[in-house]
């Protein structure tokens, strides 16, 4: 391993410590893959906006602590510095953050085990990653999936984790599909779709977020909106929940599995588009499925079918790139061609 990837960050150097928020912002874009912390200051702008107008601040609260925590862990436990520079130790963490307030009662233990859980996001995110470096892909959101999922279970037993905003747990059975079709209520969908990559159900929210994607990659945007808007015409079409197609939660996954396929580990183009349209579209199938696996559990897919749906794509290694040996493992030193060369 190459000197300047064994190189460790430390926080208490001057240099590196006026880069530190740097980094912690470049969490925050991680999540939807950007390397930037202008959209990453955005995106957290967008979140304390849809948390303040909801009047759930402590959504808001929770994704910084949870962005600061985990990216602070990875100083803490030495990991390599290149993911550090590239904020690819807090995105995990943001996510945590966003949820745990969101399923959970705002109590002291809940802020505990926000700490707790931030802080094993970005370990996890680290074994995860070794596990699956033998199959060339990453383990993108899975961690904070897997962390959430484990924490949402434990609170149906835990008293002093009351899970006040968590669905009941029940058999499935028939809903209502039926939603307004209107075009301004259509627009609403798509961008409360965006919004809830964070678990943020506010349109505006989603309107901050396509901008902060734009400051980074105008690739990166034009996909989240493709995502978003392909996959409720889909959810739509096929007659799924109209509640949870009007609140976005057919679309966020779809957000994320579409800015992966179209402009992260394959170069923009006809045959990539071709590719994350077929993504898009199985992300629904999978999205509804994993929905309904759930639900007798009353626990959330969160980006489960975001993970899922991606690894199924990059999996077979198809060279829509020509490249002779693809490998999806990092998204950034793969593919740092196509990313946008606009670094904060």
């Amino acid at each position: 391993m190459k000197k300047s990837i064994e190189k460790k960050i430390n926080p208490e150097d001057n240099e590196n410590s006026s880069s530190l928020l740097r980094v912690i912002l470049r969490g925050a874009g991680q999540v939807m893959f950007q390397n930037n912390a202008w959209t990453g200051l955005l995106f957290i702008v967008g979140i304390f906006w849809g948390a303040c107008h909801a009047g759930t601040y402590a959504v808001g609260w929770g994704a910084l602590l949870g962005l600061v925590v985990s990216t602070l862990t990875g100083y803490i436990l030495g990991f390599p510095a290149r993911d550090g520079e590239q904020g690819l130790w807090g995105f995990n963490g943001i996510l945590v953050g966003c949820a745990f307030p969101t399923f959970v009662g705002n109590t002291t233990w809940m802020w505990v085990a926000l700490i707790l859980f931030s802080m094993m996001s970005t370990f996890v995110r680290a074994g995860f990653n070794n596990i699956m470096a033998k199959w060339k892909v990453n383990s993108f959101t899975f961690p904070f999936v897997f962390s959430t999922w484990i924490f949402l279970a434990a609170a149906r037993a835990m008293h002093a984790l009351p899970p006040d905003y968590m669905s009941h747990p029940s058999l499935p059975a028939d809903f209502a599909s039926g939603l307004s079709l209107h075009f301004t209520d259509l627009i609403l969908y798509w961008l409360r779709g965006i919004a809830q990559v964070f678990l943020i159900d506010s349109w505006i929210t989603g309107i901050i977020f396509l901008l902060a994607l734009l400051v980074s990659s105008r690739w990166a945007a034009l996909w989240a909106a493709i995502g978003s808007a392909f996959a409720l015409l889909i959810s739509i079409l096929l007659g799924t929940s109209g509640h949870d197609v009007s609140q976005g939660l057919y679309s966020y996954s779809a957000v994320l599995t579409a800015i992966a396929l179209a402009t992260v580990f394959y170069k923009p183009g006809f045959l990539s588009a071709l590719w994350a349209l077929f993504g898009i579209a199985m992300t629904v199938f999978i999205q509804a499925a994993m929905n309904i696996f759930l639900e007798p559990y009353g626990m959330a897919a969160l980006t489960g079918p975001f993970c899922v749906t991606t690894w199924l794509f990059l999996l077979p290694l198809v060279k829509i790139d020509n490249n002779e040996h693809p490998d999806h493992s990092n998204w950034y030193v793969e593919n740092k061609r196509h990313l946008s060369r606009r670094k904060s």
